[in-house]
């Protein structure tokens, strides 16, 4: 398929998909509509993430540093402005936030960034910890407007249609192609004109942004919030998994992953939650041994290719133990010997 075809079948699959997610909660039941909201939550956060950091290889670990930020923005501006207004403004001041963390860290690669991103994510958490208790003198804060459970539904169907859809869009425009030459060679990018260092800062300020929008809507599911709550690492190091596992570079992978982990989640890390963690310990290495381009990678060539490397490992197994082994390495030994004697 050539291009516009592709764009034409990733845009009916979103739309499939969206159709499919509006209509959920009216047949479903409470508890499967909040693994719903669960999902999409994760869809946005990864799509997001994967869209800079999957095409620019830089791994960033400050996803829940612009989720508690949009989260404690929806916290102090709800009871005065709109619902969608709070959303926004949650995503503009993570993007701020971001620009600001990106210009200071941008120029890094590898494990710096990482470590300076989480690092940061910390400065921040314990920053507003600290503003808690010595300024307002608490340690949370309480919702006391909280819009309708299917408000915050629809919110978060929306951010997460918005994410994909800017993944669809972005990967085929300049800006894209420019992140991509930045992930496969950032000197011959800089080389070919590319302003590098504007097009990291955006890339990063975009996925900020649909973080904290993230933020600023799923705040109110809890109804208090604290600093351990909104800016927990786990939140942003699931992001990373379900994004690294689905396929970083790919559009539909992070949403297949955050399905999976969803369901997971759910059906694990409440009653066993060592297995949970121990399940996406085993999908991550499952995932670089045999998998490195992720979920989305799996075709039919995949299983083929799975089952004749199983073939031949049982294949020597089955030598191993009988001894033919040994007797054809012995063969091959005596052989050796007469060509070197004559």
């Amino acid at each position: 398929m050539n291009s516009r075809q592709i764009l034409i079948r990733d845009l009916l699959v979103l739309f499939g998909l969206t159709g499919w997610a509006v209509a959920l909660p009216g047949f479903a039941s409470e508890f499967v509509t909040s693994m719903a909201l669960t999902c999409l939550m994760y869809v946005a956060l990864s799509s997001s993430w994967a869209l800079f950091c999957g095409t620019t290889r830089y791994l960033s670990l400050a996803t829940s540093a612009f989720f508690g930020i949009g989260a404690y923005t929806s916290a102090l501006s709800l009871e005065h402005m709109p619902w969608a207004q709070a959303v926004m403004l949650g995503a503009l001041i993570a993007a701020a936030v971001a620009v600001i963390m990106g210009a200071a860290v941008l120029h890094l690669r590898g494990t710096y960034f990482a470590v300076l991103t989480f690092g940061m994510t910390e400065l921040i958490r314990h920053a507003i910890s600290y503003f808690e208790k010595s300024v307002t003198g608490t340690v949370g804060r309480v919702l006391m407007v909280v819009p309708e459970a299917s408000t915050v539904y629809f919110t978060v169907l929306l951010l997460a249609v918005v994410s994909l859809a800017l993944s669809i869009v972005i990967r085929r425009t300049r800006f894209g192609l420019a992140m991509l030459g930045i992930g496969a060679d950032e000197q011959r990018a800089q080389t070919l004109g590319v302003n590098t260092r504007i097009i990291k800062i955006a890339g990063f300020a975009l996925t900020a942004a649909v973080a904290g929008a993230v933020g600023a809507a799923m705040s109110v599911r809890w109804t208090y919030i604290d600093p351990h709550t909104v800016f927990n690492p786990f939140i942003g190091f699931q992001t990373v998994l379900i994004a690294l596992i689905g396929g970083a570079m790919t559009l539909w992978g992070p949403l297949i992953a955050a399905i999976v982990f969803s369901v997971l989640a759910e059906t694990l890390r409440l009653q066993v939650p060592q297995i949970y963690m121990m399940s996406l310990g085993l999908l991550l290495i499952l995932s670089v041994l045999y998998l490195p381009g992720g979920l989305a990678s799996v075709r039919a060539d995949t299983f083929r290719g799975w089952g004749r490397d199983l073939r031949a490992w049982w294949t020597d197994l089955r030598d191993e133990l009988s001894g033919e082994k040994r007797r054809r390495e012995a063969r091959e030994k005596q052989l050796r010997e007469r060509r070197h004697g004559y």
